[in-house]
């Protein structure tokens, strides 16, 4: 029997009730007629290193290996995936929910510009709606027969990131460095908020790791030697990939092609995603 004094506002109420005692569960529920066997979560602990670019290559690779994927863009303020698969327009609905849109290798995506009346509108919201967006993509698209659903979070610790640990049933978290001193202790930041959600880590990808002259073959650190391998000893995981500064990468997404890039950086990143279905 709860104390006569609750208030029953946990945030301002002193009483040991058992409602403050049981842990919460802020999952949600997704649309009734999704169909998704693995939620993997894409995140940085800043802006500018490629998350978006690994993200959308790591669909391609499970897609290629013969998987259904699908991408949910949750970077509502710096949305970047639909031009990089060369998708435009509005996303539709039917009489039960909202629809992705599909790439031409039949990737799904769903992405805040789909709905945009014009792609290049900012949006300029407050964290709590930002949160709310997140949810309802989760919640009001329909997902349907989806193997990986990568969800491409915005950089940080703030709302956005804490509704995906919290809301969607995160099984596996991807961690988007660059070889810079300050962006690694700034990534241990993120792997810390990940620990403490006790959501698994798969392992780090560093982007932007070295650039080979086109010339002379010789590898080039423009960043100098990189932290990211004793920041994953430190977090007790591993380091999936090295990936090169490529201008290819460029290219094809602002060309909206990513799906042709041919690199296979990612391959041991896909093992490891790949595996959590066997």
């Amino acid at each position: 029997m709860e104390e006569q004094s609750c208030t029953h506002n946990c945030e301002s109420c002193s009483e040991n009730c058992a409602s403050r005692q049981s842990p919460q569960d802020f999952r949600e529920a997704p649309h009734a007629m999704s169909k998704i066997k693995k939620v993997i979560g894409v995140a940085s602990g800043k802006g500018g290193v490629g998350k978006s670019i690994v993200t959308s290559m790591l669909a391609v690779a499970l897609n290629r290996r013969g998987y259904k994927t699908a991408i949910l863009d949750a970077d509502i303020t710096g949305p970047s995936i639909p031009k990089a698969f060369g998708i435009h327009g509005k996303a539709q609905m039917n009489d039960f929910g909202l629809l992705p849109r599909s790439s031409k290798t039949g990737i799904d995506i769903m992405s805040i510009n789909l709905l945009l009346d014009n792609e290049n509108d900012p949006v300029i919201w407050r964290g709590p709606v930002l949160a709310n967006v997140v949810k309802q993509f989760w919640t009001d698209v329909i997902w349907e027969d989806v193997d990986f659903l990568f969800v491409d979070m915005p950089p940080g610790t703030g709302d956005v990131p804490l509704t995906v640990f919290q809301s969607l049933p995160v099984d596996g978290l991807v961690m988007v460095t660059s070889p810079q001193e300050l962006v690694s202790m700034i990534v241990s930041k993120a792997l810390g908020m990940a620990e403490m959600m006790n959501i698994p880590l798969l392992g780090i990808v560093e982007n932007m790791s070295y650039l080979k002259c086109p010339d002379c073959g010789k590898v080039i650190k423009p960043f100098g030697e990189s932290g990211i391998d004793a920041a994953a000893k430190e977090h007790g995981t591993q380091v999936l990939a090295k990936m090169p500064m490529d201008p290819a990468f460029a290219k094809n997404c602002d060309q909206g092609l990513i799906e042709l890039y041919e690199g296979d950086f990612l391959e041991t990143a896909a093992d490891k995603i790949e595996s959590l279905l066997k």
